[in-house]
């Protein structure tokens, strides 16, 4: 079953399970602990924990859910940051496993978790983020549960500056060009003797021009920035090239081109035989791309079988990135379903912008994607 990214309060969602911050002695405390006592039922709660005593810093114990929709509270013990240097981060990948082992013992088959250590513990929330989307990936790698990453509001999960660095200036560099294109046509093209250039180098706001663009800084600063874990990147060289270059009203990184001979052997084939076709052209098995693509099992099997004859435009996206394709692929395989990228779809340039930086973990993508308010990617055909 896939991973999701909600916006709700965690005490309201109808799942086995949820997850609760808890002190390590019996009573509670701010945020989501004091929540989900109340609407538990204080009394009957706390009674349990009296009963349960202290919980160790990394673990987790299990109480019934009483007054909640979810039939069971899963309650972890994490710990306060302290700049990182006291073993802050091995403790909550601690709470993470400790609560998916509990998940997996009582049969829990839907589970709703909070960012672990991100309110009132005080983890930077890129760094809370990162902890979340590893252990929630190898967890999902080797169980079938439905997973839900539960926000509560929008402000709590401003993370794309934290974790994407340029991928906002990307995003109005392409989208919001293509739409000022959309609503003003005479103001781009030719007319008047005058010739207008699409292009981010020329435009107020793009990453070379003004201080609050986040690529310039960037790249002033460290001049090629990662991120751990993960080979989304970009160098100075790879920003102007951005910058100086463009296709289709997207700027885009240079990509290796596929050749006339693949292009005429798969004229013929439909959009799962050109899933299959790059499955096994990478050596990934059925599972793998099903899990990749973040997609439910019954899901995958109904396009396999053929019972689903086309995916919807996020499905096939999710296809894209779960076999790691380039621009060119990705552009076939969408049309065997009957979809284009578009440059009018901030869907698309978000995809196509972690696709151009060769990052293809569906949770980041599907990260990025939550934030921006766009449909996220795979969960059902």
């Amino acid at each position: 079953m896939p991973f999701q990214i909600v916006r709700n309060d965690i005490t309201k969602m109808h799942v086995d399970a949820i997850v609760n911050t808890a002190n390590p002695m019996p009573g509670y405390g701010p945020g989501i602990d004091t929540a989900v006592y109340e609407a538990a039922g204080a009394d009957k709660l706390l009674a349990r924990r009296k009963e349960i005593g202290m919980i160790d810093r990394g673990c987790s114990v299990i109480t019934d859910g009483y007054d909640l929709p979810a039939k069971y509270i899963i309650h972890t013990v994490g710990t306060g940051w302290r700049g990182g240097e006291q073993c802050e981060e091995a403790v909550i990948r601690k709470c993470y496993r400790s609560v998916f082992d509990l998940a997996v013992e009582n049969a829990v088959e839907s589970l709703a978790i909070p960012l672990l250590a991100s309110g009132s513990y005080g983890f930077p929330k890129g760094i809370a983020l990162r902890i979340a989307l590893s252990e929630i990936e190898a967890f999902m790698a080797v169980h079938d549960l439905k997973l839900f990453l539960v926000v509560f509001d929008e402000k709590s999960f401003s993370l794309s500056s934290e974790l994407y660095g340029d991928i906002d200036s990307y995003i109005n560099d392409n989208y919001v060009e293509e739409k000022k294109k959309e609503e003003y046509p005479e103001d781009f093209g030719s007319g008047n003797g005058r010739t207008f250039v699409s292009s981010s180098a020329n435009m107020t706001g793009s990453p070379f021009h003004g201080s609050g663009t986040k690529l310039s800084k960037a790249v002033s600063e460290r001049g090629v920035k990662k991120r751990a874990g993960s080979r989304l990147k970009i160098s100075s060289d790879e920003a102007m090239y951005e910058a100086s270059v463009c296709e289709d009203s997207i700027c885009a990184a240079p990509m290796e081109k596929r050749s006339l001979e693949d292009v005429v052997k798969n004229l013929d084939k439909t959009f799962m035989e050109m899933v299959f076709s790059f499955a096994d052209e990478k050596g990934m098995t059925d599972v793998e791309v099903q899990k990749r693509a973040n997609l439910d099992r019954k899901a995958f099997s109904k396009l396999k079988c053929g019972t689903t004859k086309n995916p919807s435009k996020a499905t096939a996206l999710a296809f894209a990135i779960a076999l790691k394709l380039s621009l060119d692929d990705t552009k076939d395989l969408l049309s065997r379903a009957g979809f284009a990228l578009s440059p009018c779809s901030k869907q698309d340039i978000i995809v196509r912008y972690f696709i151009e930086h060769e990052a293809y973990d569906i949770y980041e993508v599907n990260i990025a994607l939550f934030e921006h308010g766009e449909q996220t990617l795979g969960v059902s055909a």
